[in-house]
């Protein structure tokens, strides 16, 4: 999750998530080194305007900025487009969980071995626990297994909703009618959490996602819990 103060992403646990942090790191460094070189460059021009008064008809100068600035991008869009083609491809899921967004709140829907679903709710702000943070802490949360490919399916019942957890690297619009698709391989154990971050109505802000990310085997005896219809919200990794 997000603390006070911090200035970049958060730490990512799919390889998407770490993919995309790594292309956003070499872009800035980039776009620094683009800096200093245009600023060097009008600092000295501008120390002896006289000494660098061929430039305003030097051709081969319009060639060199002309140029480079062309492989620049080029060079820029490789690293893009092999990160557009992975947040694009689908792995063959084991566990597939549909999210469907409601004014304001998450249901959550899985199908793969028993066909069970539940709602998750923000917990008020008076009822948090020692430690919960606020606007994030819910009463019961989604379950993922880790080291296991997962597809989420994200729509909507009533407005456009947007399913999204940054350490995952998925940003999943639901939409009324249809069905968003999206991958996730979590690497690693833990408790990850999200918002709905498209603008949704009044309680827009209140809509959280808590996903807890466990072992394979007890993620199977959740849903055993699950199924037997006496959970009540605690289960924590």
């Amino acid at each position: 999750m997000s603390y006070w103060c911090q200035m970049y992403f958060q730490n990512g646990v799919t390889f998407t998530s770490m993919r995309v942090q790594w292309a956003f790191g070499m872009y800035c460094v980039v776009l620094m080194l683009i800096f200093v070189f245009v600023m060097f460059s009008v600092l000295l021009c501008c120390s002896d305007a006289h000494q660098f008064a061929y430039m305003n008809t030097d051709h081969n100068l319009e060639r060199i900025w002309g140029t480079v600035p062309l492989l620049i991008l080029v060079f820029l869009s490789w690293p893009s487009m092999g990160l557009l083609y992975i947040l694009s491809e689908l792995e063959t899921p084991l566990i597939t969980v549909k999210c469907i967004g409601h004014q304001w709140y998450w249901e959550y829907e899985y199908t793969d071995f028993v066909v069970v679903s539940y709602n998750s709710y923000m917990v008020p702000e008076d009822e948090l626990k020692l430690g919960e943070p606020r606007l994030l802490t819910v009463d019961k949360s989604m379950v993922l297994p880790f080291s296991v490919w997962c597809r989420i399916l994200t729509t909507s019942f009533d407005v456009v909703h947007s399913w999204t957890v940054p350490a995952f690297g998925v940003k999943s619009d639901a939409v009324p009618g249809r069905l968003s698709e999206s991958s996730v391989k979590v690497e690693m154990p833990g408790v990850f959490w999200g918002q709905c971050s498209e603008i949704c109505g009044a309680l827009h802000s209140f809509m959280p996602i808590r996903v807890e990310v466990v072992s394979s085997e007890m993620f199977s005896k959740w849903l055993w819990i699950l199924q037997s219809s006496v959970w009540d919200g605690e289960f924590s990794v």
